[in-house]
């Protein structure tokens, strides 16, 4: 037991003087270290600060962007959902039955006024008009029966065929004219009836009228029904537009009032905007609209207001008002969901600043204004205002230089830099 004690204090005793030791030797390095070479390493050196040539730290002027204050138009808009359509929409339908021939309408083809889109077999039609001109031609020699000839035996040969020459040109080119649509079937039906009159009267339709029977009006009346069915065998486009929806093919049986396809003209689109009752007061027809869809997210569309619903809807207490606007390249489709800004009130010559020139610093408004290349803040009385635009009743001028970005972290009288 004692002889652990004694190693114990032995061992504390070796510690405790390799830790003066340590001591020393760190104490003696370090006074060293500091003398040597006297004042030359007494302490750190001081760099001075850049200056420029008046010793003043020159700042940077801060870049910034600027517009100039202008007098203009303050209009306030209401935002109103809507919807695209067209009134220039409708479903053809067959008027006649019919076995189906040809079909040349084809979904998205843009066709013109009077083209033909469907044709049906007509051949039914075409004997059906060949028996009624017959009844109606043995109709009018009837009526020349009682005295057929009365009138060439007071003609003499040579005026009679001169005059038969001339109203034979005249059919012929009132029947040209008809085939391209230059006169109508009224005009031509009133030539024809003069030039068989004439011939009649010449002798040259003989046995035609020695077969004649009575009842000439209803003969014409048969050939004017005749002629309509044998138009309606081909379906023309009503008005220039685009085909959609076609529900038949060649070779279908179709009856009277079946559907055939869809034309839409959608050269001009009509935008319906649901406007609360309590703002459409301020709707004014002739007021600009701005039209936004989601397929052209980055597009203005610019449109008038063309009428306001008389009728309120009673379970949404809105009214209906169609703007209208042209859509040449028809990229806007009937259907199409609008956000639409309609112009509701025109406040004529306001001093105006845009939006974004306008601070709130310590409970007031105001605005950065160059001069002399410093920022200088002036505070401002605001007027009415809309998304875009405050209108200032005091602060500013017209022709004060404005900062409109970079300005939110400036100090007053700070240097700036107008950018592009």
């Amino acid at each position: 037991m004692i002889f652990y004690k004694r190693t114990l204090a032995f061992s504390l005793g070796i510690i405790f003087v390799a830790a003066l030791s340590y001591v020393f030797i760190y104490v003696f390095i370090l006074k060293n270290g500091r003398t040597r070479d006297g004042d030359a390493t007494a302490g750190p050196i001081d760099q001075p600060a850049a200056s420029g040539p008046a010793g003043r730290v020159e700042e940077t002027p801060l870049p910034v962007k600027a517009v100039i204050v202008e007098r203009g138009d303050l209009v306030i808009r209401i935002k109103s959902p809507g919807e695209a359509f067209t009134e220039k929409k409708t479903l053809i339908k067959a008027e006649l039955p019919g076995v189906v021939k040809e079909v040349k309408a084809e979904e998205g083809k843009r066709v013109r006024a009077g083209e033909v889109l469907v044709v049906l077999d007509d051949r039914s039609f075409r004997l059906r008009l060949e028996k009624a001109e017959a009844e109606r031609l043995s109709r009018l020699s009837e009526m020349l029966l009682e005295n057929p000839f009365a009138d060439t035996e007071r003609k003499s040969p040579g005026p009679m065929t001169e005059e038969i020459r001339l109203s034979n040109e005249e059919f012929e080119k009132a029947a040209s004219r008809l085939a391209v649509g230059e006169i109508g079937r009224a005009e031509f039906d009133k030539v024809r009836n003069a030039h068989e009159v004439l011939l009649i009267q010449a002798g040259l339709k003989k046995d035609e009228v020695q077969a004649a029977v009575k009842g000439l009006t209803q003969a014409e009346i048969e050939v004017a029904m005749a002629v309509l069915e044998l138009d309606k065998t081909k379906v023309l486009a009503p008005f220039e537009g685009i085909v959609t929806g076609v529900k038949i093919s060649a070779g279908e049986s179709v009856g009277p009032g079946q559907d055939l396809f869809t034309l839409v003209d959608i050269r001009e689109i009509r935008v319906e905007a649901r406007v609360l009752e309590s703002e459409i007061g301020r709707i004014r027809t002739g007021r600009e609209a701005d039209l936004r869809f989601a397929a052209y997210p980055d597009r203005v569309f610019r449109g008038k207001v063309k009428a306001v619903s008389p009728v309120v809807d009673p379970e949404t207490r809105t009214c209906g008002v169609h703007i209208v606007f042209d859509n040449p390249s028809g990229e806007i489709k009937p259907g199409m969901h609008a956000e639409v800004e309609i112009e509701a009130e025109i406040f004529k010559d306001r001093l105006l600043v845009p939006q974004e020139t306008v601070l709130l610093r310590g409970g007031r408004k105001l605005v950065f204004v160059v001069e002399n290349g410093l920022a200088k803040w002036r505070h401002i009385e605001p007027g009415l205002e809309n998304e875009r635009f405050v209108e200032v009743l005091e602060g500013v001028k017209e022709g004060d230089e404005i900062i409109t970005d970079g300005h939110l972290t400036l100090a007053h009288d700070a240097e700036v830099k107008i950018v592009e």
